[in-house]
């Protein structure tokens, strides 16, 4: 049968040699110009490019809130579909290719990199917020009762649950299919050969790469200054360091040094280690935290809200006649257009450490083992917390005013809350760690062609670009600047959900076509 993958393309072909890099043009100088460019326009008016992104983000939402939902529930159903087709049982890098990490490796570097700073930072804040009515309950339901705290803690899992990690599933199944079974570059545009074949190549590719890039940069130095914040307010919570911007600054200094050590020592000798190291410390303090809290509490919080999840998804997923408007907006519309913007940076990674599985061993560990851990830490610290706010104790219960101290109030009313609150200082900063040279890898792959072994000068460039764009925002601009970036990188969600659909259906095409190959190859 034909083969419409016999491509002449060869990875990194249009590559230079400069400056020690393997650069691959015109990507990388469009995105290092834009980048320039939005740093600098942000530095010299941050208050209005603040209120210009302000006002697009604005518009993208509450004019495309139906485009976001219908697509991350498409993406849900698509995964759901992938585990029960023919297609679930190829084997990404071939019937014999073998997988390169150990299970449990391979799910502590693809959470790490999904969401693992996310839920420190919002486990807490956002089912507080969703109780107190911070900013808008779901679905409608009164704040400040047994019904509300059950609609706070649902609310958050579906934020956190399956659609998120199945806008990842796409992306990262696409890229590692085209990847390791057709032989095509590690890079975004490689989703979408089936359709256009060589026209991915030009200037069609060009584009979607220079936006993945432009995304990926945008949202990791977004949350590693936002991050800066939450652990300078930690550190100021527990050892009175005065919270300034030369704080932030500094701690921004030492994540993006850690950050350049571990992508100099690459995949194995870095990010595995750093995840590895993350998942065990997140491990002892969702135990401590289970065992010393309300336990009893807790374990029934695991079950309702996985009750709850399940009751509510559809009229959380549903976009027509919402009576929630600021909470559908504000958050769930928000957050659907955030990890889709994020899914080139994430999906690409996990595509890199993802060889040697099957289409349907993918779906389940991307898909459902995040979701059920997901649950499982929202019911313990999100519970926690809302525990303590019905019971009045603490600061905590005075209500939400400062999201990045939320984590760290709760703890406050747990023994050993010194050391607990010590420990999730470092979980933030290690965590951040992991994504920012997790988010190098992916950015140093598209910048050079596709290629999965980049030079080390080319992965020390940017993982210091991340954190200079972050600290210099920060330190020039303060939070309107972080506000523009954050802004910018959310409109970058909405022509990413039109790709996301189409890659849909190319991943599906070439599904389709490895299988039949498969049948043909073993009927001789």
């Amino acid at each position: 049968m034909e083969d419409i993958y016999e491509t002449k393309y060869e990875t990194g072909q249009d590559n230079i040699q400069k400056f020690g890099m393997d650069i691959h043009h015109p990507v990388f100088w469009v995105s290092t110009i834009f980048v320039l460019l939005f740093v600098l326009g942000t530095l010299i008016a941050p208050g209005p490019a603040k209120v210009l992104f302000d006002g697009a983000k604005s518009w993208v939402i509450n004019y495309f809130d139906w485009l976001f939902m219908a697509g991350a529930n498409v993406f849900v159903l698509f995964c759901v579909a992938l585990i029960f087709l023919p297609v679930g049982k190829i084997r990404l890098g071939g019937p014999d290719a073998t997988p390169e990490f150990s299970v449990m490796s391979w799910f502590a570097m693809l959470f790490a990199a999904g969401m693992g700073i996310g839920l420190m930072f919002w486990s807490v804040a956002e089912p507080t917020a969703y109780y107190t009515n911070w900013f808008g309950t779901p679905l409608g339901v009164e704040p400040r009762t047994p019904g509300g705290a059950d609609a706070a803690l649902s609310a958050t899992m579906f934020h956190w649950g399956l659609h998120p990690w199945a806008i990842y599933a796409v992306v990262g199944l696409s890229l590692a299919f085209f990847t390791y079974n057709k032989g095509l570059p590690l890079t975004i545009r490689s989703g979408f050969y089936p359709l256009i074949q060589d026209r991915s190549w030009g200037w069609f590719g060009h584009v979607i790469d220079t936006v993945a890039v432009l995304a990926t940069l945008f949202g990791l130095a977004t949350s590693l200054g936002f991050g800066a914040q939450q652990a300078a307010s930690g550190l100021h919570f527990l050892f009175d360091i005065p919270n300034t911007i030369n704080v932030q600054i500094a701690i921004i200094c030492g994540v993006t040094a850690v950050a350049v050590l571990s992508v100099v020592r690459g995949l194995d000798g870095g990010v595995k280690v750093l995840s590895q190291i993350n998942m065990a410390m997140a491990a002892l303090l969702l135990a401590f935290v289970f065992v010393v809290g309300p336990t009893g509490t807790i374990v029934g919080n695991i079950l309702d809200t996985g009750a709850s999840y399940i009751t509510t998804i559809v009229p959380l997923s549903n976009w027509i006649g919402r009576e929630d408007e600021k909470f559908f907006h504000g958050w769930t519309v928000f957050y659907w257009a955030w990890w889709i913007s994020w899914s080139p940076f994430v999906g690409m990674f996990i595509a890199r450490v993802s060889r040697g599985r099957t289409v349907r061993q993918f779906i389940i560990a991307v898909l459902l083992v995040p979701t059920l851990v997901t649950l499982v830490w929202m019911a313990v610290f999100g519970g926690s917390a809302l525990y303590q706010v019905e019971a009045d104790m603490g600061e905590l219960a005075d209500g939400l005013e400062d999201v990045s101290l939320a984590m760290f109030q709760m703890l406050d009313n747990l023994p050993l809350a010194s050391v607990t609150s010590f420990v999730a200082i470092c979980l933030v900063l290690v965590f951040f760690v992991t994504s920012s040279d997790s988010g190098s890898l992916v950015i140093d792959s598209i910048t050079a062609g596709g290629k999965i072994d980049v030079p080390v000068v080319q992965r020390i460039f940017w993982a210091v670009i991340e954190g200079v764009v972050a600290g210099v925002l920060l330190f020039g601009g303060g939070v309107d600047a972080l506000g523009a970036l954050q802004a910018a990188a959310i409109c970058v969600g909405l022509p990413f959900t039109v790709i996301l659909l189409a890659m849909c259906l190319s991943l599906y095409l070439g599904l389709r076509h490895e299988l039949a190959g498969e049948r043909a190859a073993a009927a001789g």
